[in-house]
């Protein structure tokens, strides 16, 4: 009887560890069904959406710029803005409008202090074409590619992009197009690299 029992007690034990386990697991990150391609399937692939108006992706900021000038040589890294409404179609149009024109790296971290810190609206395409001439970028060239079919394009497929990946807030994290976190999964803002470090390094080892 006592063999019997302490069998029992063996196997509640493990069946709890086991969906304690489960319950950590999906606290850290989501998995995506059906999985997304990826742009190179000798890569993986990592993708953050987010908004220039959004303050929790404003303060995870500073933990992916630290992990961008770390993350593995095998990693592709994705910047999609999010659409949800018309107020953050305006700020998508920017980014693409950078995008475009290869200033990124330039006015990314800019643009977010000027939303976040300053509380420029930075909406409308002259007050658009002022923040880019501060970066260096001709009005002219700015105008050319802020009405270009090309980001008429990018405007049109945005507001599916989110949807695709079963997205509903911001800032999360997309790991090859089959996993998915954000704060509240992995904990916090900052715990988020630590969850796309784990994700990556799963799929590596599949590779």
């Amino acid at each position: 009887m006592m063999k019997k029992f302490a069998g029992i007690a063996v196997l509640v034990f493990f069946c709890s560890f086991s969906a304690l386990l489960s319950a950590e697991e999906k606290l850290t990150y989501e998995t995506i069904s059906p999985a997304q391609p990826t742009s190179n399937p000798d890569k993986i692939e990592v993708i953050e959406f987010f908004w220039y108006g959004c303050p929790h992706c404003y303060s995870f900021e500073p933990s992916l710029a630290a992990w961008l000038k770390t993350k593995p040589k095998n990693v592709d890294f994705i910047r999609i803005p999010a659409v949800f409404n018309e107020q953050w179609g305006k700020h998508a149009k920017a980014y693409f409008v950078a995008e475009a024109l290869g200033v990124v790296d330039a006015v990314h971290a800019d643009f977010f202090d000027a939303i976040q810190e300053k509380k420029q609206t930075l909406e409308t395409e002259d007050e658009l074409a002022k923040f880019f001439a501060a970066h260096g970028v001709k009005d002219a060239d700015f105008r050319e590619t802020y009405n270009s079919f090309i980001i008429d394009s990018k405007m049109r497929q945005a507001p599916a992009l989110a949807a695709k990946y079963g997205i509903t807030g911001v800032p999360a994290i997309i790991v090859n197009g089959k996993y998915r976190t954000n704060g509240t999964l992995a904990g916090s803002q900052e715990k988020m690299t630590d969850v796309m470090n784990e994700l990556i390094k799963k799929e590596s080892s599949g590779k």
